[in-house]
């Protein structure tokens, strides 16, 4: 018996990288996979099939069950097109992992409109697109399910020259936390996950370099299984950071902070208790 047998997954840019990852171990614990894939560049460019369909092959021959999409996440229509494979295919969804994503870096100063537009465009618009179709259904069938978000120490830290990708980053984390409340009541958790790994994607980046087998995207699939299966029931809202064998939470904190010792700060006062304000 597999941690998800008789579920239904979709995952987003499930073709390569972190999302075949997450689509193979989903479907090895008995899940019906839907493999979606754009097939294009990480740049966002270009679209192919062999993509998703390799991966779909790969789930067939190890005696899974898969189904092949080559949309993009980036619009509402593809959205639904993206929920209606895997009713097509399966009759059913009940966990849903948003994964797809490009890379456009480039300083801010020097950030096109279009480099800006195109990342916002896949990460958080796409996340919406997707997500809004499936939650739907898990609302109005009342048995719960699994939504699971990729955010990114980009977004949640910061990095340079990541701009554009770290706000659609950042804006997953608020879209998580907002879900997480509005649909556990229909017994749907809501959480993300913050990945690190070597793949097509940041193979070139200067933090990668020299990395090796210690950031496998291997490492990141066992936490969205747990996320995925009946394990994690208790817990929604949270964000998992994942860096090779690495797991950790993170959180948002809030000072103490001080009220004002007058009727309104002024900034002088400010100034004069800014380390007891900041928690330092």
């Amino acid at each position: 018996m597999g941690l998800l047998d008789g579920k239904v997954a979709i995952v987003t840019g499930a073709g390569g990288g972190i999302g075949r990852e997450h689509a193979l171990a989903l479907a090895k614990e008995g899940a019906k996979v839907v493999v979606n894939d754009l097939g294009g560049a990480r740049d966002g460019a270009g679209a192919g099939k062999a993509m998703a369909d390799v991966v779909v092959d790969e789930i067939k021959k190890a005696g899974g069950q898969a189904a092949a999409n080559y949309d993009s996440v980036a619009t509402v229509e593809a959205g639904k097109n993206i929920f209606k494979t895997a009713m097509d295919a399966f009759g059913q969804v009940d966990i849903l992992i948003n994964n797809a994503g490009i890379l456009r870096d480039k300083t801010f100063n020097k950030m096109s409109e279009a480099e800006w537009d195109s990342v916002i465009a896949v990460h958080l618009k796409g996340a919406f697109c997707v997500t809004q179709p499936v939650a739907q259904y898990l609302r109005e069938r009342a048995k719960g399910g699994r939504i699971i978000n990729t955010s990114s120490l980009s977004g949640l830290i910061g990095n340079f020259g990541q701009a554009n990708y770290a706000s659609a980053k950042a804006g997953i984390y608020g879209f998580t936390r907002v879900l997480a409340l509005e649909l556990q009541k229909y017994g749907v958790t809501v959480n993300a996950i913050a990945p690190v790994a070597k793949t097509r994607m940041t193979e070139d980046l200067p933090m990668f370099q020299g990395a090796g087998a210690e950031l496998d995207p291997k490492h990141i699939a066992p936490i969205v299984i747990y996320l995925a299966s009946d394990l994690s029931q208790e817990y929604t809202g949270r964000i998992f950071g994942v860096q090779g064998k690495k797991l950790f939470i993170y959180k948002m904190t809030v000072s103490d902070g001080m009220e004002t010792p007058g009727d309104i700060w002024t900034p002088q006062e400010i100034a004069k208790n800014i380390k007891t304000i900041l928690g330092e």
